[in-house]
């Protein structure tokens, strides 16, 4: 598991117009090509009257799996600059498809390329882009008279309290990184003068909105 990566927040939408053509970037995060494909074929069903539904994706924790579909633009003039937006902005497990309404005014080769790059990087600015940051959950368990100072020394760090479980000791939960676990434990130890009882619980991701 990836100590840390960028994807998109979730499901959005984001239209732009460009000389006359409607563009609408949908987005999507996706664990694997079946989920990729699933949503991109529910956005052309849904605008099953565009003139083209362009589409791009991104999978992999080492970006194993990438795809780009022109939809019968010219070859190259949009899913691959769709793709390259992905890319740069470090995306993982990432869907997009962009929705075309042609307005009547040719683009040409250069001006598509934009037209797709812009409507995927503008649509993941408005919809949002996380960091996902993987965290162990510590456990602490304490007698009462330490929590006024765990709990504030706590607030005052870096670490997340996760929750706090009020039982015939208090156990207090954090979100600690992988990295700093033996840290956090070294220095919980010493803030409680050993009279703490400490042990690792479950791994997960927590997320953060972030602009990239």
């Amino acid at each position: 598991m990836l100590s840390h990566y960028y994807t998109v927040k979730g499901y959005g939408e984001h239209e732009i117009i460009i000389q006359k053509s409607r563009f609408i970037c949908y987005t999507e995060r996706v664990a694997n090509e079946a989920e990729a494909q699933q949503f991109i074929q529910q956005i052309k069903k849904k605008h099953h009257d565009a003139n083209h539904n362009c589409s791009a994706y991104l999978i992999g924790e080492h970006d194993q799996i990438q795809k780009a579909n022109d939809d019968g633009e010219p070859s190259g003039t949009a899913g691959v600059p769709m793709l390259e937006v992905l890319k740069k902005k470090h995306l993982k497990d990432t869907a997009v498809v962009v929705t075309r309404y042609f307005g009547g005014i040719k683009l040409g080769t250069g001006g598509l390329i934009r037209a797709y790059g812009k409507s995927v990087s503008e649509g993941l600015r408005e919809i949002g882009i996380v960091e996902r940051k993987l965290m162990r959950v510590i456990h602490t368990k304490i007698d009462y008279t330490w929590l006024g100072k765990v709990e504030n020394e706590l607030r005052s760090s870096t670490f997340l309290i996760k929750d706090i479980h009020y039982l015939n000791d208090v156990e207090v939960e954090t979100y600690v990184e992988e990295e700093k676990k033996d840290s956090f434990i070294d220095w919980m130890t010493e803030l409680t003068n050993g009279k703490s009882k400490i042990s690792e619980g479950e791994v997960t991701y927590l997320e953060q909105t972030v602009q990239i």
